[in-house]
């Protein structure tokens, strides 16, 4: 049964900084993608980076290119967002989510299928 738990939301001040976890079990991250999406107060969920666990290769949304970092520790089947320098337009509920990535050079732009319960971060003065 394939789970993800994520963790590591709170609230922050501008300009701090928050590590997000996402744990995995029932599958592999070797042969999956793992996205981080957020959904702020009244908008769409958005995709704001991703990772394949086939090649590490990943991807950012402009607006966190330079602050974010995404990483994943296949081992222990865990995926990571540091998150430095926040900013109030960060603040909303992020998710983790998983893709199977079928091929050793597939993205992890794609489609998710699996998803977290979400974790809340604040970041307000």
């Amino acid at each position: 049964q394939v789970q993800l738990v994520e963790s590591g939301g709170g609230s922050v001040q501008p300009g701090d900084s928050l590590r997000l976890s996402c744990v995995a079990t029932g599958f592999s991250l070797d042969y999956y993608g793992i996205g981080w999406f957020r959904q702020a107060p009244g908008k769409e969920r958005e995709r704001i980076s991703c990772i394949s666990g086939r090649d590490g290769s990943t991807h950012y949304t402009e607006s966190v290119k330079e602050r974010f970092s995404i990483s994943a520790d296949n081992s222990i089947n865990t995926a990571y967002l540091q998150m430095n320098d926040l900013k109030p337009d960060d603040t909303g509920v992020y998710y983790c989510a998983a893709v199977e990535i079928y091929t050793p050079w597939g993205s992890c732009l794609r489609p998710y299928d699996y998803w977290g319960q979400g974790t809340q971060v604040t970041v307000s003065s």
